[in-house]
């Protein structure tokens, strides 16, 4: 196999990946679920799905188990860094919960710090969009992440 396709197949991996754990994150605040539970019934029937008709890729399981693991490791900082970046007049459970859980994963993966903040901004604002295809809810996804990884990145910091 090829060097470039396999780096087309590790970076939808990893796009796969950040799809399954913004779906984890909401069925865990949807369902009162554990970490853990939601990995293994996500390592055991919650990848491979069809879209419209067409196969997604196999996921990343190791991105997917640190994003997920940082995200909850990390959940009451990140909330109140998501909070501090709402209208003054907002809370966090005013969000929708798909948006909490891609501002969540966003900020999950750049507590990793293992990835540009260009890109975190840019695949979450995808997800986004995938859930919110009108377009006004990933503007505002857009405007939120990118102040809360910029905030969160010391690579972001420095610049």
């Amino acid at each position: 196999m090829n060097q470039d396709r396999k780096n087309k197949q590790g970076k939808w991996a990893k796009r796969i990946s950040r799809l399954n754990t913004v779906q984890a994150l909401f069925q865990m605040e949807a369902s009162n679920q554990g970490v853990d539970y939601v990995i293994a019934d996500f390592l055991e029937n919650g990848f491979g799905e069809i879209i419209d008709g067409v196969q997604l890729p196999s996921p990343n399981k190791n991105f997917f188990r640190a994003l997920l693991h940082s995200a909850v490791d990390n959940q009451q900082k990140i909330d109140r860094l998501i909070h501090s970046k709402l209208p003054d007049n907002w809370t966090i459970d005013r969000i929708d919960p798909t948006i909490r859980a891609i501002f969540r994963a966003s900020c999950a993966e750049t507590i990793l710090n293992k990835t540009p903040v260009k890109v975190i901004i840019n695949e979450y604002v995808d997800i986004a969009e995938s859930f919110f295809p009108s377009g006004k809810e990933s503007g505002f996804v857009n405007a939120i992440v990118e102040n809360l990884v910029k905030e969160l990145s010391p690579i972001a910091q420095e610049s």
